[in-house]
């Protein structure tokens, strides 16, 4: 029988690949995505059409509300979602959409969702290369994480990172080969279709598909400059 893992699924392009990739190694996924009143909460629906493609059954999907845990950030309040930055701008700091302690919570969660399932792996699509400059995607996070899970569990988990060390083209050439259906996610900050094409995350994943050399199935409402 395969084993269970949990899939933190966003309904972005990189939670999208972590997904089929969890499939590729031969887990059974369950799926596990938030609600935390982010201003494009129109993932949730592209988590579940994510879900669906990939067959993962509605049995295993689980939405979490977490209602305003969260602030600080353009995400969860009003402060604006950064637009038309240089190349060089993003991921040199850490910007205005970082969401305090997110994968902090996103992760304790999962392992409770985790544990009583007989789970013991988690997947989550944090990547240090191509990304916004988030204190809670580094490596050295991961690892503290998981040693404070060992600690405080009974049988600990392991986390898998298989995009951390690829960039945004890497992330593109994997999913293709991997059947990703890429149409379905949702990378917008601003939660639009067509997506705006300028704020840090439409931006790195348009330039993810261009170094791939494959053109990007989602519409834009800006022409690539």
């Amino acid at each position: 029988m395969a084993r269970r893992a949990v899939v933190l699924l966003s309904g972005g392009m990189d939670s999208a690949v972590c997904l089929r990739v969890a499939q590729r190694d031969g887990f059974e996924p369950w799926t596990l995505s938030f609600d935390y009143g982010q201003r494009h909460r129109a993932e949730l629906a592209a988590a579940e059409a994510v879900a669906t493609a990939c067959g993962v059954p509605a049995a295993h999907r689980r939405v979490l509300g977490l209602g305003h845990v969260f602030s600080g950030s353009a995400l969860t309040g009003d402060r604006a979602v950064a637009l038309d930055r240089a190349a060089e701008e993003i991921g040199a700091d850490i910007p205005a959409t970082y969401v305090p302690a997110r994968n902090i919570v996103f992760l304790a969660l999962a392992t409770a969702f985790a544990e009583p399932l007989g789970a013991t792996d988690l997947f989550i699509g944090v990547n240090t290369l191509d990304y916004s400059g988030y204190p809670d995607c580094r490596p050295t996070f991961i690892a503290a994480f998981t040693e404070a899970v060992r600690l405080g569990t009974v049988g600990g988990v392991s986390i898998h990172t298989p995009l951390a060390e690829l960039d945004k083209a890497g992330i593109v050439r994997l999913g293709l080969s991997l059947d990703v259906p890429f149409a379905q996610t949702l990378t917008c900050y601003l939660g639009s279709r067509p997506a705006c094409g300028r704020c840090d995350a439409c931006q790195l994943r348009r330039r993810g598909f261009a170094a791939a050399g494959c053109a990007d199935p989602i519409a834009y409402a800006q022409a690539e400059p």
